[in-house]
């Protein structure tokens, strides 16, 4: 397993550790919902440094990233960020990811889901042809998210860069804490506002940035985070995990983020992606919460009253914020519009739930 810059802090926290994509990830701290509950009402800070970054450099940089992303990339100016996806040739999703411009048709950074940083390299790579300057940045990269609230009212003495006025989806390059060189973004997974800082691991600064947040936000109520309560947030968002909600055989148009895949430019699987929507998908992603008593789990089947499997679970938990069941999911057109009621298949039971709208709060 590899290490984050940050995992000795997370063990003597006496965070519970596990195996995520590869890295041996803090799970929890003081709990799951306590964990949740920081974040909705005040403040938290994510380790997400094993998440995956790629700089792309040259005049053909933009041209390439138009090519393998479904998004728009060339709306982008230097200091924005777009959230895309890259399709693979049948229409499925390689990987969803986050584009920055840093230099307007120059210079770009790629942020990409951890489990697939060798996959994204190799797909890009291969759509390569005008040999635009690729540097896999990921192992070198640490990458803390600060988010609630209040984190920004909290951090903002750490920095010169306006962080309590950074737009949604924007990003400014600063020191922060003393560090040089850092990039901070306002692109959060948690729906509850807050930061990313992404900075270079060298000369012991991933514990200067981690001291400093600390000593500062926990005199304020400032926690660290795990993944687990990472998970539920994004949950009660309707934002989707690599893995689960999306993936090579899910099309962006199914998964609702036909918000993401812009026909005004030639990109892969345009031409299957185009014709599917003209003709209309057959399946969808919906939110649904539970009506019964019990907690729907990836995978488990999606039925309807007389017991026919009419989809299944990407995603499902205990929602802290909402005292409820929720979780989202593939299920055919007819049986997708709001309060529809479905079943979710548990074990030989069928429980109810209905279709309701994304976000879940």
């Amino acid at each position: 397993m590899k290490n984050t810059p940050f995992t000795q802090k997370h063990i003597s926290l006496g965070a519970k550790m596990a195996e995520f994509a590869g890295y041996n990830m803090p799970i929890s701290y003081s709990g799951i919902n306590d964990e949740h509950a920081a974040v909705r009402t005040n403040a938290g800070v994510f380790d997400v440094s094993h998440m995956g970054e790629f700089i792309l450099k040259g005049e053909h940089a933009l041209d390439l990233i138009q090519r393998v992303t479904s998004n728009d990339a060339s709306k982008l100016t230097a200091g924005k960020a777009q959230y895309s996806c890259l399709p693979n040739l049948e229409g499925g999703i390689v990987d969803d990811l986050l584009v920055y411009c840093i230099e307007e048709n120059n210079v770009y950074m790629l942020v990409v889901n951890a489990s697939n940083i060798e996959k994204d390299w190799n797909w890009i790579s291969k759509f390569n042809t005008n040999n635009v300057e690729m540097h896999n940045i990921s192992d070198k990269t640490c990458l803390l998210a600060i988010q609630g609230p209040n984190a920004t009212k909290m951090l903002q003495p750490l920095t010169d860069i306006d962080i309590l006025n950074l737009k949604y989806y924007t990003f400014a390059k600063g020191k922060f804490a003393g560090v040089d060189n850092v990039v901070i973004s306002a692109t959060g997974y948690t729906g509850a506002g807050g930061i990313e800082i992404y900075f270079e691991d060298k000369a012991g600064s991933g514990e200067k940035v981690w001291d400093a947040i600390f000593k500062l936000g926990a005199p304020q109520g400032l926690k660290p985070i795990g993944l687990g309560a990472r998970d539920t947030l994004r949950l009660e968002m309707g934002f989707c995990l690599y893995g689960n909600d999306i993936d090579d055989t899910t099309s962006p148009l199914e998964a609702g983020l036909g918000w993401i895949t812009k026909f005004t430019k030639d990109f892969t699987a345009r031409a299957i992606l185009e014709k599917q929507k003209a003709a209309g998908v057959t399946r969808k992603l919906v939110g649904f919460e539970m009506i019964d008593k019990g907690i729907p789990r990836h995978h488990y089947d999606i039925k309807d009253a007389a017991g026919n499997k009419i989809g299944f679970v990407t995603s499902g938990t205990q929602a802290p914020s909402l005292q409820k069941a929720i979780g989202m999911g593939y299920v055919n057109l007819e049986h997708a519009s709001l309060d529809t009621e479905i079943y979710i298949g548990v074990r030989d039971k069928l429980l109810k739930a209905k279709v309701v709208k994304f976000p879940f709060i």
